[in-house]
């Protein structure tokens, strides 16, 4: 199946040069962008499944910025194509959270393992969100009693943390989602009702 992929490249033969290859390889390019917000606005309307992103972009923003934004609003993997290696630009790069950064000039066979390598971890990462989601669903659910419960020897209330004595029914649904139906058992029911034995 084609990877959609967008290109953002301000220089335009640059641009054209990495969609052919990416069409040679079996990928499907979208559109293509050369500036901060047509990045966003292509994102927004063709929806692809990868960003392949200049740092340097015309239109006063760079590609750090959208990839910022990007990750921010449509959760795409980007992966930076650019020709600044330089500590400065890297620090921020990384703040962008990037799903790879290659620097220019480049063999497409370096950007198409990157590509699989982005979607990839994108992927997982997808997966995670989506478990710690419904772990965090499901502790929201679960009360637990823990600790030690201050019980009447006789008729088995229960003390509650402001010194308040409760049947263990009322306390333990306050407490938890536990719920009761009531019945009797057998010594019980011999001891109240000994003619029904």
């Amino acid at each position: 199946m084609p990877v959609r992929i967008l290109i953002v490249e301000d220089e335009v033969i640059t641009a054209l040069d990495i969609q052919r290859e990416l069409v040679a390889l079996g990928h499907e390019v979208v559109a293509t962008a050369d500036n901060t917000s047509d990045a966003i606005k292509a994102v927004e309307t063709h929806r692809p499944d990868l960003v392949l992103m200049d740092i340097h972009l015309s239109g006063g923003s760079d590609g750090i910025t959208a990839a910022s934004a990007i990750r921010g609003e449509a959760n795409v993997p980007v992966v930076f194509l650019t020709a600044h290696s330089d500590q400065a630009t890297l620090q921020r790069a990384l703040a962008a959270s990037p799903f790879g950064y290659i620097l220019k000039p480049f063999q497409m066979r370096e950007v198409e393992i990157s590509i699989e390598m982005a979607l990839y971890k994108h992927a997982k990462e997808t997966e995670m969100r989506a478990l710690i989601e419904q772990l965090e669903a499901a502790a929201a659910q679960i009360k637990v009693l823990s600790g030690f419960l201050p019980i009447c020897a006789s008729c088995k209330k229960i003390r509650d943390e402001h010194g308040q004595w409760h049947a263990v029914e009322s306390y333990v649904s306050a407490r938890s989602n536990a719920e009761f139906s009531h019945g009797i058992c057998p010594q019980c029911s011999e001891r109240l009702y000994p003619e029904l034995r």
